[in-house]
């Protein structure tokens, strides 16, 4: 990872560009994701009803999996057709890489106009290779930015769901918005219930919205990611969400300080949800060496880390940081503290991973000293003995 540049041109909260030309704002991009009858293709029928979706870009998987038909007015190629809602929607038959290039050239060259794209997912699929497409792609990460990961949950089959498939435990663990399908259909008030609090523990930071209730809204499942859109500064709060992290810590704690884990299920028992905090600042090549042996020794484990690092070599711009498993998109320095808060904090969401293994390593980096420890010394001398290492 090298130190970025605090004149990107490609982020709106950084200094002047580097040329007299502006390059374009990246588009916001939102995956749609939820396992197989989750309602996914009922929510994205509504959705692009709304005239909020006016602009937006579909990638679906096959028109003949989705009934979008009602909505279609007008084809334009092959794999290409105009809704009604102004909307342009394309079928992801392929390569997921050709149809977001393909949909740029298409916008470059005035054949299309859209600000927003939307990808829906198949109902089996793991969103963590697409997230990996979308932040380790040079090209696409400077023409496209991760809005938000949106997982459809069936209230009447989610918790069989979630016992017999580690997909759906995964989508939901790294959504960013989990949206409760079918409550008003044959399912009890406490069945509900139960399978909201499963979620929660599941993914403490993630708001749980009720379509039936009309709460699945674009308002509310839109701009979600770091930067406020009517501002365009970074959130960074909002989008961490540390806080629900570490109250979801304090409430698995038991009376003998220890963490208890209340999901019976292998699956929701694999997924640990956790944040890290260090109020003293980090320099580059600490950070380096801590996310180095971070993703050598957890980076299959590691679904998705998000964070907002204080820097020793430039106090007052801190570093924001999104990873998934091995592949990190490239740190972007922010302009400034976007509020008083100055601490480093990283929300780190694994598969069968000890988050104490990681606090160790990350405690070990800021020289926070602990008995039968390795410390930084240490680890810097013979980096091949890190925490938590174990053959795959």
């Amino acid at each position: 990872m090298t130190d970025p540049s605090a004149a990107s041109p490609r982020h709106e909260n950084t200094s002047k560009p580097l040329s007299s030309k502006t390059p374009p704002a990246p588009i916001p991009l939102s995956i749609l994701t939820g396992f197989l009858g989750s309602g996914k293709t009922t929510l994205l029928n509504r959705l692009l009803k709304d005239p909020a979706m006016a602009g937006t870009a579909v990638i679906i998987n096959e028109f003949g999996d989705v009934g979008l038909d009602h909505l279609l007015v007008e084809r334009i190629d092959d794999n290409t057709v105009l809704l009604q809602s102004g909307c342009l929607c394309c079928t992801l038959r392929g390569d997921l890489i050709t149809a977001l290039e393909k949909l740029l050239r298409d916008r470059d060259n005035g054949r299309a106009r859209f600000d927003r794209v939307m990808l829906e997912t198949t109902g089996l699929a793991d969103p963590i290779p697409v997230l990996q497409t979308l932040i380790a792609h040079p090209y696409l990460v400077m023409r496209y930015r991760l809005d938000g990961i949106i997982t459809t949950v069936d209230a009447l089959n989610g918790s069989v769901t979630l016992d017999a498939h580690a997909e759906s435990v995964r989508q939901v663990a790294v959504a960013d918005r989990i949206v409760l399908t079918k409550t008003d259909m044959d399912v009890s008030a406490d069945e509900i219930a139960a399978l909201r609090e499963r979620l929660r523990r599941l993914n403490p930071a993630a708001p749980i919205l009720d379509a039936a209730a009309g709460d699945a809204s674009p308002a509310a499942l839109l701009d979600c990611g770091l930067y406020d859109p009517a501002r365009k500064i970074p959130d960074v709060a909002r989008w961490l969400a540390a806080e629900a992290y570490d109250a979801s810590q304090d409430e698995d704690r038991g009376h003998h300080g220890h963490a208890h884990h209340h999901d019976v299920n292998r699956h929701d028992a694999s997924i640990r949800s956790f944040s890290l905090t260090a109020d003293r600042p980090m320099t580059m090549a600490t950070l380096e060496m801590f996310l180095d042996l971070l993703r050598s020794v957890h980076g299959p484990h590691l679904l998705r880390l998000k964070g907002i690092v204080a820097m020793a070599e430039h106090p007052d711009q801190p570093l924001v940081l999104h990873g998934v498993q091995h592949i990190f998109h490239p740190p972007v320095r922010l302009a400034a503290w976007p509020d008083a808060d100055r601490r480093t904090k990283l929300v780190l969401i694994m598969r069968d991973g000890d988050p104490r293994t990681v606090r160790d390593l990350f405690n070990a980096f800021l020289g926070i000293p602990r008995p039968d420890q390795p410390d930084v010394q240490a680890l810097t001398d013979n980096p091949l003995v890190p925490f938590g290492s174990r053959m795959e």
